[in-house]
């Protein structure tokens, strides 16, 4: 199951440089998401706000280490 503050897991080394990568940031963002039940964030990852949301991540992931989560789960 996927951690709570990155991608399934992962050191946060490995998730920055996941999270570097446009294409890989949509589509492990979009997976995390579904495996936490969040349907309509992992749907809104995969269509237009997939830009918007990656430089959110991107941001987040370099300044407090967690990926962005609208909701505290």
């Amino acid at each position: 199951m996927a951690s709570k503050s990155d991608y399934f897991g992962l050191s946060y080394i490995v998730s920055l440089i996941l999270a570097i990568i446009p294409f890989t940031s949509w589509i492990c963002g979009a997976i995390t998401r579904f495996q936490e039940g969040k349907i309509v964030a992992a749907i809104l990852r995969l269509i237009g706000l997939g830009f918007i949301l990656w430089v959110v991540d991107l941001i987040l992931m370099i300044t407090s280490k967690h990926i962005l989560r609208l909701l505290p789960v």
